[in-house]
C-alpha cells in the first residue's frame, strides 16, 4: 500500500515535466538554422583575414612601413605584400592563368594608399573567384603550380587563408615590437 502514493507521485511528477520538456526541446529545435554552405564558410573566412590585413594596412604608421623587428626579417609593408600578393598564387592558377613571378616589389607601393588598394584588391579578386565556383565549383581541379600535382580549388583556397593567417601572426608582433596595439586587441567601440 505504500508504494501507491509513492507511483501517483511520480505519475503526476511526469505528467507535469514531459509536457514542458517537450516544449523546451522543440523551441530550441526551431531556432537552430541549418549550416551555411561550403562555399559561404570559405567566403567568409577569405574575407574575415582580408578584413584583418586591410585594417593593419590602413592602420600602420605610414613612416614605419619599413619597421623590421630585425634586420633578417621582411618590413612590415613586404609581410603584407608577400601575404596579399601570394593570393595569386591560388586565384591565377584556378582561373587558368600563370603565377606570378614572386612577390610584389617593395618600390612600386609609394604610400598607404598604394598598399591598402593591392591588399584590397587582392582579396576581393579571391572573393569573386570563390563566389563564381559556387559549391560545386571548389571541387575543380587545376594542377598546383609548386607540387606539380592536382588540387582542388576549395582545399587551395582553404591554404591561402591559413598562409595570410600565418603572416597576420607575425604582422600582430611587428605591432607589439614597435610598441603598438594591433587593431583586433584594441577594445570595440
Amino acid at each position: 500500500m505504500k508504494i501507491y502514493p509513492f507511483l501517483l507521485s511520480l505519475c503526476l511528477g511526469a505528467a507535469f515535466l514531459l509536457p514542458a520538456a517537450a516544449q523546451d526541446t522543440n523551441s530550441k529545435t526551431a531556432a537552430i538554422k541549418p549550416a551555411d554552405s561550403p562555399s559561404k564558410v570559405l567566403l567568409d573566412s577569405w574575407n574575415d583575414i582580408g578584413r584583418k590585413l586591410t585594417a593593419m594596412a590602413e592602420d600602420f604608421p605610414e613612416d614605419k612601413f619599413d619597421f623590421k623587428p630585425n634586420p633578417a626579417q621582411r618590413s612590415f609593408i613586404e609581410q603584407l605584400l608577400h601575404a596579399a600578393g601570394a593570393n595569386y598564387y591560388f586565384i591565377n592558377p584556378a582561373e587558368g592563368k600563370k603565377p606570378p613571378e614572386g612577390d610584389p616589389k617593395r618600390d612600386q607601393f609609394k604610400n598607404r594608399e598604394d598598399l591598402v588598394a593591392f591588399v584590397k584588391k587582392s582579396f576581393a579578386d579571391g572573393a569573386a573567384l570563390i563566389k563564381s565556383k559556387g559549391d560545386k565549383g571548389l571541387s575543380d581541379t587545376f594542377v598546383d603550380p609548386f607540387a606539380h600535382q592536382y588540387v582542388r580549388v576549395g582545399d587551395y583556397a582553404w591554404g591561402f587563408i591559413e598562409h595570410s593567417g600565418e603572416h597576420y601572426g607575425q604582422l600582430v608582433v611587428y605591432y607589439r615590437v614597435a610598441g603598438l596595439v594591433p587593431p583586433e586587441s584594441r577594445p570595440k567601440k
